[in-house]
């Protein structure tokens, strides 16, 4: 059954702040396999002029996807998760996430729309420091795939 369109422009409230630690972010650089010092050595960081540790591009993925639990959770909107893979991922930073930020993650539903029998939906991430700066934004694509694909 097709995502009702209607939640097109949906905002859910912001998640609970999440405390990024740089236990979190060397762990995070070393699972994805990236070797820069900025990722774990604070003396790197400084010298290029940030003021403590700064996380891979990537890592704001695991905090905007279990922000959007929410959306996905909404027995409104009807996704069957069983059925959804992740179609795409985008970025587009104001700073680096650093050590330390309290970051809360606002999920609206940018776009629903079926193809070939599969639903796909678009959310957006604002990722925004617990003082209200906005650090980043993340766009999420999910594929429920159609019932009858195995």
């Amino acid at each position: 059954m097709a995502l009702d369109q209607s939640f097109v422009g949906r905002t859910y409230p912001p998640s609970a702040p999440y405390e990024v630690g740089r236990e979190k972010i060397r762990e995070f650089a070393e699972a994805v396999g990236d070797p820069n010092p900025a990722y774990t050595d604070t003396d790197a960081a400084k010298a290029l002029g940030h003021a403590d540790v700064i996380a891979p591009p990537t890592f704001v993925f695991s905090i905007t996807f279990n922000a959007a639990g929410v959306v996905v959770q909404d027995p409104q909107l009807g996704l069957d998760y069983t059925r959804v893979v992740h179609g795409d991922q985008k970025f587009a930073y104001r700073r680096p996430v650093r050590a330390g930020d309290r970051l809360t993650v606002t999920s609206t539903i940018e776009a629903i729309k079926s193809l070939a029998g599969n639903d796909i939906i678009d959310i957006r991430g604002e990722v925004h420091e617990e003082s209200g700066e906005h650090v980043a934004t993340a766009w999420t694509k999910l594929v429920a795939r159609a019932a009858g694909e195995a």
